[in-house]
């Protein structure tokens, strides 16, 4: 008997032969870090459009004739199978690349690992390039949570007082990366070496300035994203043209309801339960 592979599952046994291109260490470096980039957008644009379908046929319990949609949730336990098996085999080419930067003195630090002089460097370069593309948003009290930007990387913050630990306030941060123009920062480093940061991690360091008028002394900030769901929808009620149609749809994408959380795997329970809530999101795909 011919056994037929859902086409899901299929898509995401093609988008794991990119993740292999990432793997190859015949690869030159900087192609693997790009393979490791396509492979991530790749399953974001997954998760907008296939997932998203998935979930629509499971809530409105429609029998579809295709073989591939006769169970969407046995597909959707699947998905959520491999792509757990994916992201850590991202993981471990990451951590290879990572090694591999490092023996060709190239090296990533983060907010905790700087000199003095980069230190200095990160401050300035904050106050003139991205303090004016920051806008926090307190979160924890709010009844509507915001329209967060699909494709976009946020910093979850929890900030606290050393004082008293029980006072927590959530904060969102987007990380401009559109608008400082890359997500690399080039740190001044010792001859022969190259130390970059990425940008969100620069944000992290200057959390204290940020929210200096908070009276909060201690902040814990992970990234975190979300897809949307990305279907298309066409109204076909009223008289309009087919292009306004499809104007229409794209518009509404951006409103579309969240997919998926991808998250910094140490972000705080706390401020991870309230995301999944507010984003009326849960652990497994269903």
């Amino acid at each position: 008997m011919l056994k037929l592979i859902p086409r899901d599952i299929s898509w995401l046994s093609f988008n794991e032969r990119v993740l292999q291109e990432a793997s190859d260490h015949t690869v030159p470096l900087r192609e693997r870090v790009k393979f490791l980039g396509i492979f991530s957008n790749n399953r974001d644009e997954f998760f907008r459009v296939r997932v998203a379908s998935l979930k629509r046929m499971l809530q409105i319990e429609t029998k579809m004739k295709m073989h591939s949609e006769k169970n969407p949730q046995k597909i959707l336990d699947e998905v959520q199978r491999v792509n757990a098996e994916h992201q850590a085999a991202f993981e471990r080419v990451w951590a290879e690349v990572l090694t591999e930067m490092n023996n060709q003195n190239i090296f990533l630090k983060n907010d905790k690992q700087l000199n003095s002089e980069q230190k200095k460097f990160i401050l300035d370069f904050f106050d003139n390039e991205v303090s004016a593309n920051i806008v926090p948003l307190m979160v924890e009290n709010i009844k509507k949570f915001p329209n967060l930007r699909d494709k976009s990387i946020f910093l979850g913050v929890v900030m606290s007082k050393s004082s008293d630990k029980a006072d927590r306030k959530y904060a969102i941060i987007e990380v401009p990366v559109t608008a400082v123009g890359s997500r690399f920062i080039v740190l001044p480093s010792k001859e022969g070496t190259h130390d970059i940061m990425l940008l969100e991690d620069a944000i992290k360091f200057n959390l204290p300035d940020i929210f200096s008028f908070m009276g909060y002394d201690e902040f814990q900030a992970h990234i975190f994203k979300f897809t949307r769901d990305a279907e298309l929808d066409i109204d076909n009620s009223d008289t309009t043209t087919i292009i306004q149609k499809l104007e229409k749809g794209l518009r509404n994408r951006k409103k579309g309801k969240p997919i998926r959380l991808a998250y910094d795997e140490n972000m705080d329970p706390g401020f991870l339960e309230y995301l999944l809530a507010r984003l009326g999101l849960t652990k497994k795909i269903t």
